[in-house]
C-alpha cells in the first residue's frame, strides 16, 4: 500500500513554500499601499472611473484635473492603452463627475465612460467589517461543527483544530496570490473575493471531513494497525472521490478563465487557486497535521531543540 503520510515533511514544506511567498508579497504591498492586498472601492470608499478618449492622454494631466478641484489623493494609469485610463480617487458626488468629464472632453475631446463605481466611505468600512466578520464566524462555526460531529472520536477538538488550519492554509494561499498578482498587475480586492473566499472555504472543507469521516469509520474496524496506517488507508480510499469533485469544478473554471470576460477573471483566478489549495490542503495538510499531533512529534522535535541546546 503507498504511503502517502511519511512523505509529510515535503507536504509541509511545500505549503511553507507557498505561503511563504505569499506573505512576502503582502508585507511588500502593505509598505506600498498601507494594506496587505490592494483594496478597490468596496473596501475603502471613494470613487474608481475609467474612461476612453478617442486620443493619447498623459495620466498626469488628467490627474492635474481632479487635482485643481481638491481630489489632490488622485491615481490615474492607463490600461489598454494611452486612450484608457483608469482614475481613482475619493468620493465623487454626481455634479463634480458631470463637471470633470466635460472639461476633459474639451481638452481632449469626446470621451466613452467604461466603467464607473462609487462607494461612500461609511459603506466601505461596512463592507470591510462584514468581511472580517464572515471569514472568522465561518471557521470558528466549522470547528464547532466538526468537534460536535466527531465527539466519538477520542481527542475530536483535534479534528476541528486540523480542519481550522487547512481552511487558514487555503485562505493564505489565496490572499497570498492575489497580493502578488496586486503588485504585478494591479489587481484589487473587492466583493467578489470575498465571495471567493467563502467559496474556497467551503469546499475545503467538505473535502477535509470527507477524510476525516473515513478515519473515523475506520478507527474501530482497524484496532490492530497504528494510527499513521489508518490515515493512510482511509486518504487511499477517499482521494478518488475527492479529486473527482474538484477537477470538474477546476476544468470549469480554466474554461472560463480561458474564455470568459475580462471582468470575472479575477474572481474565477482566485476562485482556481483556492480549490487547488483546498484539494491539496484537505489530503496533505489537514491529515498530516492530525498524525503528527496524534503521535506527538510536536512535542518530541522541541523536546530534542532544547536537548541541542543543553549539550551545547
Amino acid at each position: 500500500m503507498f504511503n502517502i503520510i511519511e512523505k509529510r515533511r515535503w507536504y509541509f514544506l511545500i505549503s511553507a513554500l507557498v505561503i511563504g511567498a505569499g506573505l512576502i508579497a503582502m508585507i511588500y504591498s502593505t509598505v506600498q499601499f498601507g494594506t496587505p492586498v490592494r483594496l478597490s472601492v468596496d473596501f475603502t470608499g471613494g470613487t474608481l472611473l475609467e474612461l476612453e478618449f478617442e486620443q493619447p492622454v498623459q495620466p498626469a494631466e488628467v490627474r492635474q484635473v481632479f487635482v485643481d478641484r481638491g481630489y489632490t489623493d488622485t491615481m490615474v494609469q492607463t490600461t489598454i492603452d494611452e486612450r484608457t485610463v483608469l482614475i481613482r480617487s475619493d468620493f465623487l458626488e454626481s455634479e463634480v463627475k458631470a463637471e470633470i468629464k466635460s472639461v476633459l472632453e474639451e481638452r481632449y475631446g469626446s470621451l466613452e465612460e467604461l466603467r464607473f463605481e462609487a462607494v461612500g466611505p461609511t459603506i466601505g468600512g461596512e463592507v470591510t467589517r462584514a468581511a472580517t466578520m464572515a471569514v472568522a464566524t465561518a471557521a470558528i462555526v466549522i470547528l464547532g461543527f466538526i468537534v460536535i460531529a466527531f465527539r466519538k472520536v477520542p481527542n475530536a477538538f483535534r479534528y476541528g483544530v486540523c480542519a481550522t488550519a487547512s481552511l487558514i492554509h487555503d485562505f493564505l494561499v489565496a490572499v497570498g496570490f492575489f497580493s502578488i498578482f496586486g503588485l504585478l498587475r494591479g489587481w484589487e480586492v473587492d466583493s467578489l473575493f470575498l465571495t471567493a473566499i467563502l467559496t474556497v472555504i467551503g469546499f475545503s472543507v467538505q473535502d477535509t471531513i470527507v477524510v476525516f469521516d473515513r478515519i473515523r469509520e475506520n478507527i474501530p474496524k482497524r484496532r490492530g494497525e497504528s494510527f499513521e496506517m489508518i490515515v493512510n488507508r482511509s486518504i487511499l480510499e477517499t482521494i478518488h472521490r475527492s479529486l473527482a469533485t474538484q477537477l470538474n469544478a477546476i476544468f470549469v473554471m480554466i474554461a472560463i478563465l480561458l474564455f470568459g470576460g475580462a471582468t470575472m477573471k479575477q474572481f474565477i483566478a482566485t476562485l482556481l487557486v483556492g480549490m487547488i489549495s483546498g484539494t491539496y490542503s484537505s489530503i496533505f495538510t489537514a491529515v498530516p497535521l492530525l498524525v503528527v499531533w496524534e503521535k506527538g512529534e510536536v512535542g518530541q522535535f522541541f523536546r530534542g531543540l532544547r536537548r541541542r541546546e543543553a549539550a551545547a
